[in-house]
């Protein structure tokens, strides 16, 4: 009686490990999905993310679904068709920031994980929503190598802080915005340049004319000794407005330092022989997509959540003798 209740323990025993094995191997075939949702898809940053996130799929063994999503409709609706198409959860730049608190709810409700890049969810009262996980530039750090590389650039030239004077425009209303000129204007009078020779102007609209408008404003109140400017502002569409302000103010191209923050709306400038614009502080979105990739894939599979914000400073200044090979570096030049 004995010998049989062994030889059925050990039966037993033997199916259920061949079970475990049979479960672990089904589990090891199972194909992993991830989102990679993104608000201007024909852009050629977001090119690029997808591009380094699909490497990180085939280093990794899993599957990037990629999805644009201009508008709130379609980002809901995504998040839905990943879900249904057995994502365990995505990364996604979302079209309006303010949809963060629809986007967590619908991930809830469809089981899945979700990460931000790029642009940080805020809540109903403006908040960022610091319980999501988080990947994106650090605001001030890359404002401060922006404004280094002003001052370096001035230096190189042999201005006299005398005669020299920086036009800042701003855009306080945003978070990320006010950071970035802050880290700038730090580094400028670290470098030794003149509090009193900094203007700040504030811009009514983020894009060229906005700038434009800005900087006229500022240029009116420089005294008649000002000789050479510098151009500063959170992106390279305010810093492009501000440089145009300064051909038509009678400013020659040598006489100006304009560097912005971005590269990938600055390369239409650099390709033209002269301007007051130097240069950008190119980010790293093949770093971005391959990371924020990665890391939501082990979150999916191992259940290791990324940290709340990633803080991403690696930028690289493009210039004319540079920007086609640093692009070319990283999937950006067409």
């Amino acid at each position: 009686m004995n010998r049989r209740r062994g030889i059925r323990s050990l039966c037993c025993a033997a199916l259920a490990v061949t079970a475990v094995s049979l479960s672990s191997t089904l589990l090891a075939a199972e194909e992993v999905k991830i989102g990679f949702l993104v608000k201007q898809a024909e852009e050629p940053w977001f090119q690029t993310e997808w591009a380094f996130a699909e490497k990180a799929g085939k280093d990794k063994g899993f599957t990037v679904i990629k999805i644009a999503v201009p508008d709130g409709e379609k980002t809901l609706s995504a998040i839905d068709s990943l879900a249904a198409n057995g994502a365990k959860g995505f990364v996604i730049c979302p079209p309006d920031v303010g949809l963060g608190p629809a986007i967590v709810a619908k991930a809830k409700a469809n089981g899945l994980k979700v990460m931000a890049v790029d642009d940080r969810f805020v809540d109903a009262s403006g908040k960022f929503m610091e319980d999501v996980p988080y990947l994106g530039m650090a605001a001030f750090e890359v404002g401060q190598k922006q404004g280094a590389a002003m001052a370096t650039e001035a230096k190189k030239r042999g201005w006299d802080w005398k005669d020299t004077y920086a036009v800042i425009n701003t855009f306080n209303e945003l978070d990320t915005g006010k950071k970035r000129t802050d880290g700038s204007v730090k580094a400028l009078e670290d470098a030794g340049f003149p509090k009193d020779h900094i203007l700040f102007t504030a811009q009514k609209t983020l894009d060229v004319p906005g700038s434009m408008d800005a900087t006229n404003s500022a240029l009116v109140k420089l005294p008649s000794g000002a000789k050479n400017l510098i151009i500063g502002g959170m992106n390279d569409n305010t810093v492009l407005g501000g440089v145009r302000a300064t051909e038509t103010a009678g400013f020659a191209a040598a006489n100006v330092i304009g560097i912005g923050i971005n590269g990938t709306d600055a390369i239409g400038e650099l390709k033209k022989p002269n301007s007051g614009f130097f240069g950008s502080m190119l980010p790293s979105p093949h770093i971005e997509g391959y990371n924020t990739a990665s890391m939501m894939f082990d979150w999916v599979t191992t259940g290791k959540e990324p940290p709340k914000f990633t803080a991403m400073d690696d930028v690289t200044l493009i210039t004319r003798e540079n920007f086609k090979q640093e692009l070319e570096k990283i999937g950006l030049w067409n």
